[in-house]
This record gives C-alpha cells, structure tokens and sequence, in this order.
C-alpha cells in the first residue's frame, strides 16, 4: 500500500482485533466489517481493501459491535498500548425512548 493507507486485514490485526492476519481475512470475507470512507458505506468484501485514517469501521466482534475511527495505520502489531492509539470508539446516543 501506502503511507496513507493500508490492507484491512493488516490493520484489523495490527490494532489487535484479530489475533492473525488470516483470521482477519476471514472476517472481511464474511462480509462483517463496513467501511465508512468519505461519507460513503461500503461492505467490505476483500482483505486487500484500503483503511485510511480518518475512516470509519463498524464489525461485529464476541457479541458486540465495534464502531470506530481509524486514527493511524501502525507499522507493526505491537503492545496493547500502540494498538489503542490506531483508533478512537465513536460514542453513539441511545435511542431515543429506548
């Protein structure tokens, strides 16, 4: 890729949300993760598919849904302190009633 972007499956293990790159792969696959890049959704269907930062990424992940934003790529799957500083939880309002 490139400085600005990067592969999903690399970024979903390096922020360690996938404890390999083919498992990683595999959630991709399966079409569980979605993509919110310029204003625009989108399912994404490859692995080989780019993140940038600013993007936002919702998946289901041990029963709960992640909904974040990419603010940065990493350069390696490093220690749980790094990964956190690859992405910000985006904080929705409950419905209202609910």
């Amino acid at each position: 890729m490139s400085e600005t972007s990067c592969r999903i499956d690399v970024w979903l293990w390096r922020a360690r949300f996938a404890k390999s790159r083919s498992l990683a792969a595999a959630m991709v696959e399966r079409g569980a993760v979605r993509l919110t890049h310029n204003g625009a959704q989108t399912r994404l269907d490859k692995p080989s598919r780019s993140v940038h930062v600013g993007d936002g990424l919702v998946f289901a992940l041990g029963g709960r849904l992640i909904d974040l934003t990419v603010e940065g790529l990493g350069e390696r799957r490093g220690p749980p302190e790094e990964a956190r500083a690859l992405y910000s939880a985006v904080e929705r309002e409950p419905p209202i009633g609910g």
